[in-house]
C-alpha cells in the first residue's frame, strides 16, 4: 500500500529565470559543447550532476551513453518500453539524439494536420518513426514532438531542465523521454505518444471525441498521478515539479497516468533546510499560497497542487471557474462549503459522472483534497500519505462495485427462477 516507486493548453507558467536553472550541470559543462553550443551562447553541458551519488536501490549504472547521447545513439533504437517498472535513476541519460530532417519525415514536415497540442514552449506533433525492432523487422513507432517556438516566453533553460530531468529518471507514472534534437536553431524533444492525450481534454473538454471518464478510471488516473509525484519526493535529491495541473497530466490508451513537462522542476532543500527560496513559477490556481507569498517552495507545494486537481476531479470544473463562482470565498471554505456539505454534493459533483459515484467516497476524496490544500502547509498530507488513502478509496470502491455486481446477478438469476415457475418477481 501507498508504494511511490510504482505498481502500475492551459496557459504556461513564466518563464523560469535563468540565475536559478536547477544548477544545471555547471560542474561539467565543458564536454559536448558541439551539439548545445548556441549562437552567441556558450551554453553547454555534459555529464550533470542533478541526482548525485545514491545510495539507495534506485540507483544503476548506464555509462555507455552520455546526458546528451553519444555518437552511436543517433542511429540506435528509442528507449525500451518495459525499462524499470518500479522506478529508477539512470547513471547516464538514455537518450537519442535525433537530427532534424529525421522528425521533419516523421511529421511530414511539421504539418498543421499533426499538431496534437501547444503550450508554453510551443506546438507539440504527432509523428510515426520507423525503428527496426529485435527480430530485425521494421516497425512505426508513434511518437510525439514537441518543437520549440521562436516567440515562446521560454527556452534552453527548459529545454535543458527536461533533457536532465526525464533523462535521467525512469517510472510507469512519468512520461518516457527518447530523445532531442538541436540543429538550425531548433530546440525539440521527443517523447512517447500518449494515445488519450490529457486529463484536461477529458475533464473540461467538449464535442463528440470527448469521453467523460467514469468514477473508477478519476480514482485510477489520480492514484497514478500521485505514484508520480511521490517517486518524485521519495529521491535522496527531492524533485519539485512545480507545475502539476490537468494539461500536465497524460493518459496513453489503458487511461494509465503520466507526468508530462518538467521544464519547471527543481530540487527540493537539502540538508536540514524545509524549504528553498526561488523566483515563483508555475500556473495560476494551482500554485501554493506560500510560494505565491514569500517565494519558499518546498515537497508540500506540489501537494497543494494536487489538492486542487482533485477538486477539478470531482467537479469538473476547472479551477478559474470555481474562482469565479466562490463569490471570493477561499477554496478551502468553497470546498466545505459544497463537497462537503450534506445536501450540496450532488450538485457540486461532475454531471458527466451522471450521478455514478459512492458519494461516501467521493465525499472522502473531498476530505483529502481539503488536507492538501490547507494554508499551513506543514498540516498538508505527504505524498505517501495521499496514495495510501487514494488507494484505500479505490480498494473500498472496487469491493463496493463486486457487492453490486454479486446483487445485480442474484436479482437477474432470481428474475429469471420466477419466469419459469410463471410467477412474477419476488412473487
Amino acid at each position: 500500500m501507498g508504494n511511490c516507486l510504482g505498481h502500475r493548453p492551459e496557459s504556461s507558467g513564466p518563464r523560469v529565470d535563468t540565475a536559478e536553472s536547477n544548477q544545471l550541470g555547471r560542474a561539467d559543462r565543458q564536454s559536448n559543447s558541439r551539439l548545445l553550443q548556441s549562437e552567441g551562447n556558450s551554453t553547454s553541458f555534459g555529464h550533470s550532476r542533478l541526482f548525485g551519488p545514491s545510495s539507495s536501490n534506485t540507483y544503476t549504472s548506464n555509462t555507455s551513453t552520455s546526458i546528451l547521447g553519444s555518437e552511436n545513439s543517433r542511429t540506435s533504437g528509442v528507449r525500451g518500453q518495459e525499462e524499470f517498472p518500479d522506478g529508477q535513476i539512470l547513471d547516464a541519460a538514455n537518450l537519442r539524439v535525433f537530427n532534424l530532417a529525421e522528425l521533419k519525415t516523421a511529421t511530414r514536415n511539421f504539418r498543421a494536420d499533426t499538431v496534437i497540442g501547444e503550450g508554453g514552449f510551443g506546438r507539440v506533433y504527432k509523428g510515426w518513426l520507423r525503428e527496426r525492432t529485435e527480430s530485425n523487422k521494421v516497425g512505426e513507432l508513434v511518437i510525439a514532438i514537441k518543437r520549440m517556438n521562436s516567440e515562446s516566453k521560454q527556452g534552453i533553460e527548459e529545454w535543458l531542465s527536461e533533457v536532465n530531468f526525464l533523462g535521467r529518471l525512469s517510472h510507469p507514472n512519468l512520461v518516457k523521454l527518447f530523445g532531442f534534437a538541436r540543429e538550425d536553431g531548433e530546440l525539440i524533444l521527443v517523447y512517447e505518444f500518449m494515445h488519450r492525450g490529457s486529463l484536461a481534454n477529458h475533464l473540461f473538454g467538449r464535442g463528440a471525441n470527448i469521453r467523460p471518464l467514469s468514477w473508477g478510471t478519476r480514482l485510477k488516473v489520480m492514484i497514478g498521478a500521485a505514484r508520480g509525484l511521490c517517486f518524485l519526493h521519495s529521491l535522496e535529491k527531492k524533485i519539485i515539479y512545480r507545475d502539476f495541473k490537468p494539461s500536465n497530466i497524460l493518459l496513453d490508451s489503458s487511461y494509465n497516468t503520466k507526468l508530462a513537462d518538467f521544464g519547471l522542476a527543481k530540487h527540493g532543500p537539502s540538508d536540514d533546510r524545509t524549504h528553498v527560496t526561488t523566483k515563483v513559477v508555475g500556473t495560476h490556481g494551482y500554485t501554493a499560497p506560500e510560494y505565491i507569498a514569500t517565494g519558499h517552495l518546498s515537497v508540500k507545494s506540489d501537494v497543494y497542487s494536487f489538492g486542487v486537481v482533485l477538486v477539478e476531479m470531482l467537479t469538473g470544473k476547472s479551477i478559474r471557474d470555481i474562482r469565479q463562482q466562490s463569490e471570493q470565498q477561499s477554496l478551502v471554505d468553497w470546498l466545505k462549503s459544497n463537497l462537503l456539505r450534506s445536501g450540496k454534493m450532488i450538485g457540486a459533483m461532475d454531471p458527466r459522472l451522471g450521478g455514478k459515484y459512492p458519494p461516501k467516497l467521493a465525499s472522502q476524496v473531498a476530505q483529502l483534497a481539503l488536507k492538501c490544500i490547507r494554508l499551513e502547509n506543514k498540516l498538508r498530507p505527504s505524498m505517501t500519505e495521499v496514495v495510501e488513502t487514494l488507494e484505500q478509496i479505490e480498494a473500498a470502491n472496487i469491493e463496493k462495485s463486486s457487492t453490486t455486481d454479486d446483487r445485480k446477478h442474484a436479482s437477474a438469476t432470481h428474475s429469471r427462477a420466477a419466469q419459469l415457475h410463471g410467477r412474477p418477481d419476488g412473487g
